[in-house]
C-alpha cells in the first residue's frame, strides 16, 4: 500500500491555522503588557513592519489633499481674478499697510505646523500621527490646535519620536482638560463621551457647581490649571444640560470648535508658547488673560 501524504490544500490549512494561533497568542500577550511597553512595541512596529503601510497611507492622504487643494485653488483663482480686475490697487495698499504696521510672522518659535494622518487601524480611534517630532521641539503634552472657522483645541501630544509624534484628539477616551467659561467665572472638567460611531462622539463639561447655570452658546476654553495646556484655548460651546446632573454639580454637552473628522493641518503649541504667543494666534477668538503664561520652570501662570 502506498504511503499517505497530506494534500497541498490540507497542509495550507494547517499552516494558516498555526499562523492564526500565533497571532492570537501575540495579541493576548500585547493586551496584558504595561502601557509603557505597549507604546514602545507600537513605536517599533510603526518604524519597521508598518512603515511601508504608513508611507502608503500618507501618500494616499497627500494625493487626496492635493486633489482637494486643486479645486479650492481654482475657485480662489477665479475669485482673485475678479478682485484684481475690480480693485487693481488692493494688493499694493495691503502691502503698504503691512509695512507700516510691521506685521511679521505672528508667533515665531512658539508654534510648529504639522500634517495630521489618521492610522485607520482598529484600536487607534481618537489618535493621529504628525510629521513633526522632538527634533522640531515638540514634547509630550503639547496642545494641538486647528482653525475650523475659528481656532480651537484638537487634543494633545501623547508620544514623541525624532521626527514624528502621536497625538490624541478630544474624542479619545483618555482625553481630559480643565476648562472654564470665557469670562473665567466658572470652572470644570471637559471629557470625552464616545458614541456608537465617530459622528456620535461628544464633549461633556462636568463638575459645574449646582448653583451655576450656563446659557446655550457659552464659550468654554482651557483654564490652564495643572500647567499642561495653556489657558484660553477655545474648546466648545454649551449646547444644553446633560441628564447626569447630581445634587452637587451640573454637566453640560458641548459643541466642539474643531470636529475631529476635519483635522488635517494643525499647529502644535510647543513648550515655550506663552500667553502673548497664544494671543497672537487666537486674536479675538480666544481668551488669554495676562496671567495665562504656560506653567513651567521660570514661567508664570496658573498653578
Amino acid at each position: 500500500m502506498g504511503s499517505f501524504t497530506e494534500s497541498p490544500e490540507e497542509g495550507r490549512g494547517h499552516r494558516d491555522l498555526a499562523v492564526a494561533a500565533g497571532f492570537l497568542v501575540l495579541a493576548i500577550v500585547a493586551f496584558y503588557l504595561p502601557p509603557g511597553i505597549q507604546d514602545q512595541v507600537a513605536a517599533a512596529l510603526r518604524a519597521t513592519a508598518l512603515k511601508p503601510f504608513l508611507a502608503t497611507q500618507e501618500a494616499v492622504a497627500d494625493a487626496r489633499l492635493r486633489a482637494e487643494d486643486a479645486l479650492r485653488l481654482q475657485a480662489q483663482l477665479d475669485s482673485l481674478a475678479f478682485l484684481v480686475v475690480s480693485q487693481a490697487t488692493l494688493a499694493e495698499e495691503n502691502q503698504k499697510l503691512r509695512g507700516l504696521l510691521g506685521l511679521r510672522e505672528r508667533a515665531p518659535g512658539a508654534f510648529v505646523a504639522a500634517n495630521a494622518i489618521r492610522p485607520g487601524t482598529a484600536g487607534s480611534e481618537g489618535m493621529f500621527l504628525l510629521d513633526v517630532g522632538s527634533v522640531d521641539g515638540v514634547r509630550v503634552g503639547d496642545p494641538v490646535l486647528m482653525r475650523n472657522g475659528r481656532v480651537g483645541l484638537v487634543g494633545r501630544i501623547r508620544a514623541v519620536r525624532g521626527s514624528t509624534a502621536v497625538g490624541m484628539d478630544w474624542s479619545h477616551p483618555d482625553f481630559r482638560v480643565s476648562a472654564m467659561t470665557a469670562d473665567g467665572t466658572v470652572f470644570g472638567m471637559v471629557e470625552a463621551r464616545r458614541g456608537e460611531f465617530r459622528e456620535a462622539h461628544r464633549l461633556l463639561l462636568n463638575g459645574i457647581p449646582y448653583y451655576e447655570h450656563l446659557d446655550s452658546a457659552t464659550l468654554i476654553t482651557t483654564s490652564g490649571l495643572g500647567g499642561v495646556i495653556p489657558r484660553g484655548i477655545p474648546i466648545g460651546e454649551v449646547v444644553f444640560p446633560a441628564e447626569e446632573e447630581r445634587s452637587w454639580r451640573r454637566a453640560y454637552w458641548l459643541r466642539p470648535v474643531v470636529e475631529t473628522g476635519t483635522v488635517t493641518h494643525v499647529l502644535v503649541a510647543m513648550g515655550g508658547a506663552s500667553a502673548e504667543a497664544l494671543a497672537a494666534i487666537l486674536g479675538d477668538e480666544g481668551v488669554v488673560p495676562p496671567d495665562s503664561l504656560r506653567s513651567g520652570p521660570g514661567q508664570g501662570g496658573q498653578p
